[in-house]
C-alpha cells in the first residue's frame, strides 16, 4: 500500500489541462507510464493465470476515479497519468485475469483511400447481382433516376448516423455505435428495436447467401459433370445462338426469331440416358443441393471464433472486380440492344417508366446499406476531419459501380430475340452453365460466400446472445440451436422460394425503415431541438424521409 500512496506525477512531468483529461487520444505514447503488467501476468487463452498486485492497484485506482462523479462530468475523470498507454491497457475480469486491448496508435490508422475502398468493399455485396433486374422492373430511364436519388438519400441518412454520437453533449461517445445512440434517445426500446432490425438485415443476407450458394454450387457441379462426360450442352430454355449465349430460363412467351429449344446430348444409349436421369435426381438446384450445403456450413457456424474466415475477405474484392470485367466483356461481344418505349410495352422491350419501381427501391435500400457499421469503419480513418468527404466519395464509387453493371447488362441483353423481361434477379442465371467465364465467376462467388457466411452468423450470434444471455457463446447447444434455425430458414427459402430479388427487397425495406429512415431522422430532429436549432423546413424534410421509409416497406407487399 505504500506504493499506492506515492505521488503519481513527478515534478518534471507537465500538468495537462482539464480539457484533455479522460481521453487516451491526447496522450504522448512515448511518455513513461507509472504501471506495467509483466508478460507472465498476461492471459492469452489460459484462464488460470492471475494478474499481479500492481495491476490490481491500477485497476482499483481507475475504478476509484470512476466512482467520484457521474460519467457525464469530465472534470473528475481519471487523469492522463493514471491511465496507462494504449500498449499497456488490459481488461481485468473479476477472476483476476487480464486480457490485452489493442492500442489506438495513430500510426495504425488508415489513409483516406483505404477507408474509401473499405466502405466500397463492404457495400459491394450480393445486391449487385440484382441491380439489372431492378432496373428492368422500374424501367430503364426511371431505374437510373431512382438509383441516383436513392443513393443520395442513403448518403444523407448515413451522414446523420456518422455525426450522431458527436451531437451528444457531456458524454464520452468515443466508443459508441448507433444502437448506443438509439438507447440514449429512446431508452430500451431504441436499443432492442435497432437490434431487431439489424438482425433482419443480417439474417436476410444469410438467406440470400444460401440461395445463391445453392445456385452457384448447382451450376458448378453441372459444368464439371458435363465436362467430365464430354456432354454437348446447349440451353434447355429459350436462348440465343452464337458463341456468347444468353438464355431466358422462365419465358412468358416464345418471341420467335433466332431462338432455340435444345437439350443435353450424351448419346443414344439407354445407359447414358439413365446416368443423366440419376445425376439430375441427386443434383437438383432446389431439392438436394441446398441440403448438401448444411453438411459443410453448419459445423463452420459453430466455431467459437470467426477470425479464421476474416482472412479471406479479400475474395470479395476479387469477385467484384472479376464481375465488372465479365460484364464489360459480355457487353462488348453482345453489343447494345435498346429502344425507348416510354409508357407502352412491346414484344421485346419494357416501358421506360413502370409501376413496379418500388421493387428497385427495396433492393437499393439494402445495396446502399452500411449504416449499422459506418461509425466503426470511420474510426480507423487517419484524418477524421475528412470523414464526410471520404464517405461521399465512397458512396459515389458504389453508385457508379451499380450503374455500370446494371446499365450494361440491361442494354446488352439481346432483344430481339429475347425480351428484356427475361432478365433474372440473379443476372448470372441468364448465362448457361456451360459458359466458362461465368463458371469462373460462380466459383469465385461460391468460395467468397462460404467464407463470409460464417462471419455473418458470428455477428448474429454475438449480437443476439450478448443481449439475451450476456455471453457471446453461452454453450454449444445454445449456439447450435440458433444456427439450426438460421440454416433451416435458408434451406426452406432455397427450396420453395429461391427468388433473391424479392428476398433482398423485403429485407432491405424492413431494416431500412428503422436504421436508414426512422431512427436517423428522429435522432437528428431531437438533437436539433435540444440545441434550439430545429426549424420547420428541417421538420418537414425529415418527416418526409420517415414517410418514404414507411411507403417503401408497404409497397413491397403490393408488387
Amino acid at each position: 500500500m505504500e506504493d499506492d500512496c506515492r505521488p503519481l506525477l513527478s515534478s518534471e512531468q507537465p500538468v495537462e489541462g482539464y480539457s484533455h483529461r479522460g481521453s487516451t487520444d491526447s496522450l504522448d505514447f512515448k511518455a513513461k507510464r507509472p504501471f506495467h503488467v509483466e508478460p507472465r501476468n498476461i492471459v492469452d487463452d489460459d484462464p488460470q493465470e492471475r494478474v499481479s498486485a500492481e495491476a490490481a492497484i491500477l485497476n482499483s485506482r481507475v475504478h476509484y476515479y470512476g466512482r467520484l462523479t457521474n460519467s457525464s462530468d469530465r472534470l473528475l475523470s481519471p487523469p492522463n497519468h493514471v491511465i496507462p498507454g494504449p500498449e499497456e491497457i488490459y481488461i481485468y475480469s473479476p477472476l483476476g485475469t487480464a486480457f490485452k486491448v489493442t492500442g489506438t496508435d495513430p500510426s495504425s490508422k488508415n489513409p483516406s483511400i483505404i477507408t474509401i475502398f473499405a466502405i466500397w468493399n463492404t457495400m459491394m455485396g450480393t445486391s449487385i447481382l440484382s441491380i439489372p433486374w431492378g432496373i428492368k422492373q422500374a424501367g430503364f430511364t426511371l431505374g437510373i433516376l431512382i438509383l441516383i436519388f436513392t443513393g443520395l438519400l442513403m448518403l444523407y441518412c448515413c451522414y446523420i448516423v456518422l455525426k450522431s454520437p458527436k451531437a451528444i453533449p457531456y458524454v464520452d461517445t468515443s466508443d459508441w455505435e448507433f444502437p448506443d445512440v438509439c438507447r440514449y434517445y429512446f431508452g430500451k426500446f431504441g436499443q432492442w428495436s435497432s437490434l431487431v432490425f439489424s438482425m433482419v438485415s443480417l439474417i436476410g443476407a444469410m438467406v440470400v447467401y444460401w440461395v445463391l450458394m445453392s445456385n452457384f454450387l448447382y451450376n458448378t457441379g453441372q459444368f464439371i459433370y458435363n465436362y467430365a462426360h464430354n456432354a454437348s450442352v446447349s440451353n434447355s430454355q429459350f436462348g440465343t445462338n452464337g458463341s456468347d449465349k444468353v438464355i431466358c430460363p422462365y419465358p412468358n412467351t416464345d418471341p420467335g426469331g433466332n431462338v432455340t429449344i435444345v437439350a443435353l446430348y450424351l448419346g443414344n444409349s439407354a445407359n447414358d440416358t439413365s446416368d443423366v436421369s440419376t445425376f439430375e435426381h441427386w443434383w437438383s438446384k432446389t431439392n438436394t443441393v441446398p441440403f448438401y450445403l448444411v453438411i459443410l456450413l453448419l459445423p463452420l457456424l459453430c466455431f467459437r471464433s470467426a477470425s479464421f474466415f476474416a482472412r479471406f475477405t479479400f475474395l470479395g474484392t476479387i469477385s467484384v472486380i472479376y464481375l465488372i470485367a465479365l460484364v464489360t466483356l459480355k457487353a462488348v461481344r453482345l453489343g447494345f440492344h435498346l429502344e425507348f418505349h416510354w409508357f407502352d410495352p412491346s414484344q421485346f422491350y419494357v416501358p421506360e417508366f413502370r409501376l413496379l419501381f418500388p421493387q428497385l427501391t427495396g433492393v437499393l435500400t439494402l445495396a446502399f446499406f452500411i449504416h449499422n457499421c459506418i461509425i466503426t469503419l470511420m474510426k480507423s480513418n487517419r484524418h477524421q476531419e475528412n470523414n464526410v468527404r471520404d464517405l461521399s466519395v465512397a458512396y459515389l464509387l458504389v453508385g457508379l459501380t451499380y450503374l455500370y453493371v446494371g446499365v450494361l447488362i440491361f442494354v446488352a441483353f439481346p432483344s430481339p430475340p429475347l425480351s428484356k423481361d427475361c432478365i433474372e434477379p440473379n443476372f448470372l442465371d441468364n448465362f448457361p452453365s456451360s459458359d466458362v467465364m461465368v463458371f469462373v465467376a460462380r466459383t469465385f462467388l461460391l468460395f467468397q460466400m462460404i467464407t463470409v457466411y460464417p462471419l455473418l452468423g458470428y455477428l448474429v450470434r454475438v449480437q443476439m446472445m450478448g443481449q439475451i444471455f450476456g455471453n457471446h457463446y453461452p454453450s454449444f447447444f445454445h449456439v447450435l440451436a440458433l444456427n439450426v434455425l438460421i440454416v433451416g430458414a435458408g434451406v426452406l427459402i432455397a427450396k420453395f422460394y429461391p427468388n433473391i430479388g424479392s428476398i433482398i427487397r423485403f429485407s432491405g425495406a424492413t431494416c431500412g425503415l428503422a436504421l436508414v429512415f426512422v431512427f436517423p431522422a428522429l435522432v437528428h430532429m431531437i438533437s436539433l431541438r435540444r440545441q434550439g436549432l430545429l426549424r420547420w423546413p428541417s421538420v418537414l424534410f425529415h418527416s418526409f424521409l420517415i414517410l418514404l421509409g414507411v411507403a417503401n416497406l408497404l409497397a413491397q407487399f403490393f408488387m
